[in-house]
């Protein structure tokens, strides 16, 4: 009787990833105890992650993820065009993604969710031609990514993004801004718009109580505050996602969106800054294989 063969796993490692590699030993060696062959390619560029899935497919029938949402995002391209599933071993400051499809903190659980092999179709959103997981942004989150430096979420983790918050929401001033959608056009003054593709973003706040990474919509929510500090006592129902209640927050649900400004405004997606105004956001239905519970 001949030995069933080890499935192959393409290990995409982030050497700069907050809680470091020296983890990923015990996750390995359980890995290939239950069965997958790991081969492990370091990046140090998000550029190289989807072109090392491109260049070595056929050496994987798998891809697995270390990093935080900002590698998982530059993974993105890369098991579009593949097709391969890909498992994730969270291993950033705000995991989102993994919060979303209920993939645990602890690696050791995380690698036994790619060992069961129960895998599920998610959706991926895109803007511009970037894709995104979690969630894109224009306004005051993409203010706070350009502050967010790498050395500071290393240095201050969660207290980073807090410190960071509070002098991003000190400088901020409403932009005009228009956005279509299947229901229309209207033009809003806000602080900040958001199209979420998943359930969480930012360290684990909700984009929309009712929002799932796989209905096959983008929930918008535009934050159209009179006085920015107000935004504190909403803070609460923006953790729930249910921010929708407050009478300064429009929300919308599409499959498609466009937002235009009068000057270019940079554009967030997962944490990291690619495009800008005009922008143009799509959904793309059951894109993606991931491994969860």
């Amino acid at each position: 009787m001949s030995m069933p063969s080890k499935r192959r796993g393409l290990m995409l490692v982030n050497p700069n990833a907050r809680r470091g590699t020296e983890a990923l030993e015990p996750v390995i060696k359980r890995l290939e105890a239950g069965g997958i062959h790991v081969v492990v390619e370091r990046f140090h560029t998000p550029d190289e992650v989807s072109a090392d899935i491109a260049r070595r497919r056929h050496e994987a029938d798998l891809v697995i993820v270390c990093g935080g949402d900002g590698t998982i995002n530059s993974a993105a391209r890369g098991v579009l065009e593949t097709g391969l599933p890909m498992g994730v071993i969270p291993l950033g400051t705000a995991n989102d993604l993994a919060r979303t499809l209920g993939i645990p903190d602890d690696l050791l659980g995380a690698a036994d969710i790619i060992l069961a092999g129960k895998q599920r179709r998610i959706d991926l959103g895109e803007v511009n031609g970037h894709p995104f997981f979690n969630v894109a942004s224009l306004g005051l989150s993409a203010d706070l990514a350009r502050g967010l430096t790498r050395e500071a979420k290393r240095r201050w983790g969660k207290l980073g993004y807090a410190l960071a918050a509070m002098r991003v929401v000190a400088a901020a001033r409403p932009f005009r801004a228009e956005i279509v959608s299947d229901a229309g056009t209207v033009t809003v003054r806000t602080l900040q718009i958001a199209v979420g593709n998943g359930v969480h973003y930012g360290g684990g706040t909700v984009i929309h109580e009712n929002a799932s990474i796989d209905d096959a919509h983008l929930d918008l929510y535009s934050l159209e505050l009179k006085n920015v500090w107000k935004f504190g006592l909403m803070l609460g129902a923006f953790r729930r996602g249910q921010h929708g209640a407050w009478d300064e927050v429009r929300t919308a649900k599409s499959t498609e969106f466009d937002i235009r400004t009068r000057e270019p405004k940079a554009i967030n997606t997962d944490g990291d800054i690619v495009t800008q105004t005009p922008a143009h956001f799509r959904i793309m239905p059951g894109a993606v294989r991931v491994f969860a519970p």
